[in-house]
């Protein structure tokens, strides 16, 4: 690892494997003053429903058309919503103030952090990380739960954003000019939960074969759409209202040009590899 564009940010300069020393603190009540959670949830709604629609038909055609769904990190439970259609699904929130809010919509979640908070025997047929798993700081223990909680042949799927996707790129070129604004805003800096890792398909995939887990699909999914967006650029209030209105116009001009770039998530499902 070399030093990266922050002091806090480091880069891998053999898979482009990034990192940050930032530090979460969920639980914090301090931290969460500068968040509208109401108003996050707004601006994501319809855009995570379209992508967690998707990701459900990918689960489906990829062997798992019933049985039981682990959602870590379920925050609002929407993932869940979807998925309670086809599946039994159970949600895990490690942030209380987001915990209480899904748990008196009457979803099936339970307040921890996995798999910690998950018995020995407790066991799924699929396990799913939605724009969770670059927040946790110990990946391979993750992963060591994932296989511990998996059924024989259960798959595991991750969606998280990429370091190859256009919004990040263009974010390390403006970030190398001294504007970094946006740079810190993808990493969630200052944030309870920001990002420690910044992945890409090929490191990614290494990272789930060292660790027992054969990839099985790669795919990408849209990161922007118009609906919610001022939601999601007004959620964390410490921006002026001229700087959100600034930030949709030009997001909202670019939108035909970003859907000919490569997107800034990408999911990955993979299958538990018996030892």
């Amino acid at each position: 690892m070399g030093k990266g564009l922050k002091v806090w940010h480091w880069e891998c300069m053999v898979c482009a494997y990034e990192k940050a020393d930032l530090v979460p603190a969920i639980n914090e009540t301090l931290v969460h003053q500068g968040i509208d959670e109401r108003i996050r949830e707004v601006g994501l709604r319809s855009l995570r429903k379209s992508n967690f629609k998707k990701l459900l038909s990918v689960i489906i055609e990829n062997g798992i058309s019933s049985g039981r769904l682990l959602d870590v990190g379920c925050a609002h439970g929407l993932f869940m919503q979807v998925a309670a259609t086809k599946f039994s699904v159970f949600g895990i929130e490690p942030d209380l103030q987001v915990y209480e809010r899904t748990a008196r919509s009457g979803l099936p979640v339970r307040w921890g952090f996995f798999p910690q908070i998950l018995e020995k025997n407790e066991q799924f047929d699929g396990i799913i990380f939605n724009d969770v798993f670059e927040h946790i700081p110990d990946v391979h223990g993750a992963l060591d739960g994932c296989r511990s909680h998996l059924r024989d042949g259960g798959l595991l799927l991750l969606n998280l954003p990429s370091s190859s996707g256009i919004f990040y790129k263009t974010s390390r070129l403006l970030c190398r000019v001294s504007f970094c604004q946006i740079f810190k805003r993808l990493w969630q800096e200052g944030l309870p939960s920001p990002h420690i890792h910044y992945f890409n398909a090929k490191n990614i995939s290494l990272l789930l074969k060292r660790n027992s887990f054969e990839v099985i699909k790669i795919g990408r999914l849209p990161s922007i759409q118009l609906k919610g967006l001022y939601s999601r650029v007004s959620y964390t209030g410490n921006q002026k209202l001229h700087v959100r209105l600034f930030f949709c116009f030009l997001i909202t001009c670019a939108i035909p040009f970003l859907r000919m770039m490569p997107n800034d998530i990408m999911y990955i499902v993979s299958r538990k590899v018996n030892k």
